[in-house]
């Protein structure tokens, strides 16, 4: 892939980058090595200072880094808005919790004694330069998610952004300059995905953290596996959406739409099958279609848009595959299942509702990356929980019911790293996010994400 910025509204070429050639990757890498030797040993209120003078920039640049990302991924101009304050209001939790969060832990007197020391500690320090591989999808959210813990924690960045969002990755890479971090501390390389593989070997990078898809998290894994690198992967999802006979349902059709098509509809963490008991099947299907087939499909730019078009060509084409083999093999499209005729221009595809799904369409094991919905009627709590962990995915879930029992069933027994009640999954600083089975390892955000990239170093001490 190129590296430009193509808007999807319109399909058309905006501008190209030259990537950087050797040479230059060679002068970041050792740039992110040298900064690291220093910027370990600055403090954490230094590190704050800096953090929270970066979220401050931020803010002032909002409407402006909102465009961009709208125009260079087609998310929806108030959600980019959105986008950008979450990531300041991330930056400034990390300048605020980070010491706390990397203190000095304490054996029991006893067990510090039992070991045959006089003091014993756990002292958390950073590892060195981290490659950041991100996708486009939540361009600022995903990379600063990695970026405000991993710098708060005195390491260094190196962002390989997706190729089709340069503008975004190019002042990411300013920010934190323009902040006052040191010079290294973090930088963009523009280079595409066959350059990865030389960076993340090299001896002076530490570690490497990749959101994305399957493949190219297990291209990631392998070459870190093989350099005995840590990696956290959070790859993709095919989150299920449970609603039981106790729930509210309006809530939970009013949710369900925004947990469907959020990003329009490109999100790992956005609810993709909708599995719902059969006592209450109809009157949330009726409900959701129509919630559907209302939300309104247009420019990306205009406030009032609610789905914009997918990020890029093939991705439209990918969703329409899915769609069209579940069609060909049986399911009915209660609503959407096509291109917006009105909207020739772009890759838009409309809101869609499939239901009739069977184990043999793809679109029941594959992850739908776009405003397409799948229902399945299920008869009680075990089955839900069947349908619910039949995915070789394991990202989140949702699961509506007022019953306590419900609760700690589903908590108990779903495949994923989070289970979210009465209410969609969303990303939050304070609270650990990851996934199982094939939708990657490793957390991010609060203390857990912090820590991934620190050496957890023990301290034994005798008089």
């Amino acid at each position: 892939m190129a590296i430009a910025t193509v808007n999807p509204a319109t399909g058309e070429t905006l501008r190209t980058y030259e990537g950087h050639g050797p040479a230059e990757v060679e002068r970041r890498v050792d740039a992110a090595h040298e900064a690291f030797r220093q910027y370990r040993t600055t403090s954490f209120a230094e590190r704050a200072r800096l953090m929270k003078a970066a979220a401050a920039l931020l803010d002032e640049d909002a409407e402006d880094i909102a465009r961009t990302m709208t125009t260079e991924m087609g998310k929806p101009i108030v959600a980019a808005r959105a986008e950008a304050a979450k990531c300041a209001k991330a930056m400034r939790w990390y300048a605020e919790h980070a010491e706390a969060l990397l203190a000095d832990e304490h054996p029991t007197e006893h067990d510090v004694q039992d070991s045959g020391a006089d003091l014993a500690r756990v002292h958390y320090r950073p590892l060195g330069p981290v490659l950041a591989v991100m996708p486009w999808n939540f361009p600022l959210w995903q990379v600063i998610r990695f970026a405000a813990p991993a710098l708060m924690a005195g390491n260094t960045g190196l962002l390989k952004h997706a190729s089709n969002v340069p503008q975004t990755a190019l002042y990411l890479g300013d920010l934190f300059r323009r902040a006052g971090f040191p010079a290294g501390c973090f930088q963009t390389l523009l280079i595409g995905s066959g350059a990865v593989e030389g960076v993340l070997r090299d001896p002076r990078i530490a570690a490497a953290t990749l959101t994305g898809s399957e493949g190219a998290g297990r291209s990631v894994a392998a070459i870190a596996g093989d350099e005995v690198k840590k990696t956290v992967l959070e790859l993709g999802g095919s989150d299920p959406y449970i609603v039981m006979p106790s729930a509210d349902l309006p809530r939970a059709v009013k949710t369900a739409v925004t947990a469907r098509v959020q990003n329009n509809g490109q999100s790992c963490i956005a609810a993709k099958r909708f599995i719902v008991h059969q006592d209450v099947y109809d009157d949330f299907a009726e409900r959701f279609t129509a919630a559907m087939n209302a939300l309104t499909v247009g420019d990306p730019l205009d406030d009032d848009t609610d789905v914009g078009p997918l990020a890029t060509e093939q991705g439209r084409a990918d969703l329409e595959e899915l769609v069209d083999d579940a069609m060909a093999k049986g399911a009915t499209a209660l609503c959407g299942g096509s291109r917006p005729s009105e909207l020739p221009r772009g890759w838009f595809y409309r809101p869609t509702v499939l239901t009739g799904i069977t184990p043999q369409m793809r679109v029941h094991r594959e992850e739908t990356f776009g405003p397409v919905a799948t229902l399945y009627p299920v008869g009680d709590i075990e089955e839900a929980i069947a349908v619910a962990n039949d995915s070789p995915f394991g990202l989140s879930s949702n699961v509506w019911t007022r019953r306590d029992e419900d609760v700690a069933f589903f908590v108990r027994d779903l495949e994923a790293g989070g289970v979210f009640v009465n209410g969609m999954t969303a990303s939050h600083p304070a609270l650990p996010f990851g996934g199982v089975k094939r939708s990657g390892y490793g957390r991010e955000l609060s203390g857990h994400g912090i820590r991934e990239f620190c050496n957890a170093t023990t301290v034994w001490q005798r008089a």
